[in-house]
């Protein structure tokens, strides 16, 4: 499988506060951008995989509300979460 407990752990404690920070608005986007960049690239070598697709944009919909949200309680932590991840140029 593409991601096990080892790699959730390197980026939970990556973007985290610690290896078993899962709740943080911060790990749950990294984890959903780690994600989103997989379905992305087996997008491109499956075009007609609509099951696929859908559950990309429903991705891609959570990682935006949490990413709004985080906009709206701490700017700061969302801009420096952004820059990590290269979200935005």
């Amino acid at each position: 499988m593409y991601l096990d407990s080892e790699k959730k752990k390197e980026i939970f404690g990556k973007y985290g506060t610690s290896n078993s920070d899962t709740g943080s608005a911060e790990s749950q986007v990294a984890l959903f951008s780690y994600r989103i960049a997989h379905l992305t690239e087996h997008m491109r070598a499956n075009r007609k995989d609509h099951t696929t697709e859908r559950s990309l944009v429903k991705l891609v919909g959570k990682r935006r509300a949490l990413l709004n949200y985080l906009k709206r309680k701490d700017i700061e932590r969302y801009r420096a979460i952004v820059k990590a991840l290269g979200l935005r140029k």
